[in-house]
C-alpha cells in the first residue's frame, strides 16, 4: 500500500485537509503531521475535534518565530519525518511557511509533492504567502487547483498541463458538511447580539504591522461600528497593536478571543457583512452568501469577486461600501450552487483523492519515484528547471 504524509500547520490547513484524508481513508497509508506553526489550541487543536480529523501522528511543535526561523525549524523536523517514513507522496496545503518548508525538504529528498490549492496568485511579492505559493508550485509534481484562473497562472509559468488538476475547493467540502452546525441564533445569544452586526478579522502585515496603518484601521472600524455593532475575533497576530491603538475604546466594538471553527462560521453566517484580510474568509463568505469587504489592494482569490460576494476596498472606501451593502436586501444563505464558483460543490476531496491515486498508479510516476536516489544528501532539479 502506498504511503502519504500530509503536512498541516495552521488554522487554514485543517478544513482543507479533512476531506482529503477522509476520501483517501483505507486506500493508502496516511501519516498526518502537524508542524505546530499555529501553537494556540484555539487555532489548531480544537479543529481536530470539530472536523473529525484524526489525531496527528506527529506534532513538531515549532511554535512562532521569524519567517526564516520558523521555516528552518519545520524543515529540520520534517527531514527526520520523511527519512523515517519514506513516503511515496507528500501532500501540502495552502501557502503557509510549513507548506513551503515541506515542499523544500521533499524536493531535496526526491519525494514527490502534491500541492492542494496550487496556482493562486496575488502578484504581490510583499506578501510572504505569495513567495510560499510560487516556490511550492515550482517544486510540486501534482498541482491541485481550486479555480480556473489558477490553471491559467500555472500554465503561464510553464507547468505541464498533465500535472495540473482542477478539483475544486476542499475547504468548501468542510463548510458544506458542517453547515447545519453553524447556528446563527446560538451565536447571537452567546455574544449578546440583537439585530444586524458585522464581523471583522484582520491580521495581515500590511494592516497590522505599521503603527500608522493600525491607527487608520482602528478609526475605520470605529466608523463601521457607528453604523452596525462590530464583533472582532482577534487573531494573536496584531492583537496587541490593535488594542494599543484603541480598538476597544468604542462600546459598539465587541472583542473576542479566537473562536472554534463552527462558532466562528455561525457568527459569520448571521452577519450583515464581513470585513477581512483573510483569504479563507473570502471563500467562506462567498459560499455562505455573506457580503465580504476585503481590506487589501489585491486578492489571490478573484473568483470570490466574479462568482461570490467579495469586494476589494481601501480603508477609506469602507464606510461607503458598507452603506451600500447594508441598503441591499439580504441574499439567500448559503448561496445557491449556481452562484458559487465552479466545482465548489462539496466533492473536491474525492476528486483530489482520485487525482492522487491516479498519479501514484501511473507507470511514469512510479518509475521516476523508484529510480531516483533517496535519503541524506540526495538532491534533484524539479522537472522543467535547467541545471548549469
Amino acid at each position: 500500500m502506498r504511503k502519504l504524509v500530509h503536512v498541516t500547520g495552521a488554522r487554514p490547513n485543517f478544513p482543507k485537509a479533512a476531506p482529503v484524508l477522509e476520501a483517501l481513508h483505507g486506500r493508502v497509508e496516511q501519516v498526518l503531521v502537524h508542524t505546530g506553526q499555529h501553537y494556540d489550541d484555539r487555532l489548531s487543536r480544537v479543529f481536530f475535534d470539530e472536523l473529525g480529523l484524526p489525531e496527528p501522528d506527529l506534532d513538531l511543535g515549532v511554535g512562532s518565530g521569524s519567517h526564516a526561523g520558523q521555516t528552518a525549524a519545520v524543515m529540520t523536523g520534517l527531514e527526520k519525518v520523511f527519512l523515517e517514513h519514506e513516503p511515496d507522496l507528500v501532500v501540502v496545503y495552502g501557502d503557509i511557511n510549513s507548506t513551503l518548508a515541506a515542499a523544500l525538504v521533499a524536493a531535496k529528498l526526491l519525494v514527490p509533492v502534491a500541492h492542494v490549492e496550487a496556482g493562486l496568485r496575488s502578484f504581490d511579492m510583499t506578501m510572504p504567502e505569495e513567495v510560499n505559493r510560487r516556490v511550492t508550485d515550482q517544486l510540486s509534481d501534482l498541482l491541485l487547483v481550486t479555480s480556473a484562473d489558477a490553471v491559467g497562472h500555472l500554465a503561464r509559468e510553464g507547468v505541464p498541463a498533465d500535472r495540473i488538476h482542477f478539483v475544486g475547493n476542499p475547504m468548501i467540502d468542510t463548510l458544506l458538511k458542517h453547515l447545519d452546525r453553524f447556528d446563527e441564533a446560538a451565536a447571537r445569544a452567546t455574544h449578546g447580539l440583537d439585530g444586524d452586526y458585522l464581523v471583522a478579522t484582520l491580521h495581515r502585515p500590511s494592516n497590522v504591522d505599521d503603527p500608522a496603518a493600525v491607527e487608520r484601521l482602528v478609526a475605520v472600524l470605529h466608523r463601521a461600528a457607528e453604523r452596525v455593532p462590530l464583533v472582532v475575533p482577534l487573531h494573536p497576530r496584531g492583537r496587541d497593536r490593535l488594542q494599543k491603538a484603541g480598538l476597544h475604546a468604542s462600546s459598539a466594538v465587541k472583542i473576542l478571543d479566537p473562536l472554534p471553527y463552527t462558532s466562528f462560521l455561525a457568527l459569520v453566517r448571521g452577519a450583515s457583512a464581513v470585513l477581512t484580510d483573510s483569504g479563507g474568509v473570502q471563500e467562506e463568505a462567498a459560499v455562505l452568501g455573506v457580503p465580504c469587504l476585503t481590506m487589501r489592494p489585491n486578492t489571490e482569490r478573484p473568483v470570490t469577486i466574479t462568482h461570490g460576494t467579495n469586494r476589494l476596498v481601501t480603508p477609506d472606501e469602507v464606510p461607503a461600501a458598507l452603506d451600500e451593502v447594508l441598503a441591499r436586501p439580504r441574499a439567500p444563505r448559503p448561496a445557491p450552487l449556481g452562484q458559487r464558483p465552479p466545482l465548489w460543490d462539496g466533492a473536491a476531496g474525492p476528486r483530489i483523492a482520485e487525482a492522487i491515486l491516479t498519479y501514484l498508479g501511473t507507470p511514469q510516476a512510479l518509475r521516476d519515484h523508484a529510480n531516483l536516489p533517496r535519503g541524506r544528501g540526495a538532491s534533484r532539479a524539479p522537472r522543467g528547471w535547467g541545471i548549469a
